[in-house]
C-alpha cells in the first residue's frame, strides 16, 4: 500500500497558475498591486515537481492521527487520517533537491474506492518561488493516472490563484 500511495504521489504536478512575480509584500506594495490588477495580463505559470509521502521507516513524513472504528474492516482504509509534511523534489528520487514541502492533512473518504480528501500547502522554500505557497483542497482519486485538484488560493507570486 505504501509503495502504491507513494507512487500515486509522485506526479503530482500543478499547472494553469496565474503568476504574479516580484511582487512587494507591505500593505502599501499589495494596494499598489490591487490598484493594478484590472489592467493585467493573465499568465500561466507550470510546475513540475515530485511529491514524497512517505508513512513508514525511522522518518515518515505522514502520520497517522486518527481513524474510524471500521477503519481497520474497511479495504479502502475508509476513515483514516494523516497529517504530512512531504518534501518537493526536482526529480523523482527522494534524495534529489527540495525545492519545497506539501504540508496538509488527508483522509480515506470512500467506501468503494481509494479516494482522498486533501487540504495542503503547497509552500515553496527554493527558486524562484522561495516563500509563495499554493492552497489545495479537493477529492484525490489517487489510482487515476490523471486528475485535477483545486487551487483554492495563494501567496506570494501566487496570490489570488
Amino acid at each position: 500500500m505504501e509503495k502504491l500511495l507513494l507512487k500515486a504521489f509522485l506526479f503530482l504536478a500543478i499547472t494553469i497558475l496565474p503568476s504574479t512575480h516580484g511582487l512587494d509584500q507591505s500593505p502599501k506594495g499589495v494596494e499598489k498591486w490591487f490598484k493594478k490588477l484590472p489592467h493585467a495580463k493573465e499568465k500561466m505559470t507550470k510546475l513540475h515537481f515530485y511529491f514524497h509521502d512517505t508513512m513508514t521507516g525511522k522518518n515518515p513524513s505522514a502520520i497517522q492521527i486518527a481513524q474510524a472504528n471500521i477503519t481497520s474492516q474497511s479495504p479502502t482504509l475508509f476513515g483514516v487520517l494523516r497529517m504530512m509534511d512531504n518534501p518537493l523534489t526536482v526529480k523523482p528520487e527522494p534524495n534529489s533537491e527540495i525545492i519545497g514541502r506539501a504540508q496538509g492533512i488527508y483522509g480515506s473518504a470512500s467506501f468503494k474506492d481509494v479516494e482522498f480528501l486533501m487540504t495542503l500547502n503547497l509552500v515553496f522554500t527554493k527558486g524562484k518561488y522561495n516563500g509563495s505557497t499554493l492552497s489545495v483542497l479537493g477529492h484525490n482519486q489517487i489510482f487515476h493516472e490523471y486528475r485535477e485538484m483545486p487551487i483554492v488560493g495563494g501567496s506570494g507570486v501566487f496570490r489570488l490563484a
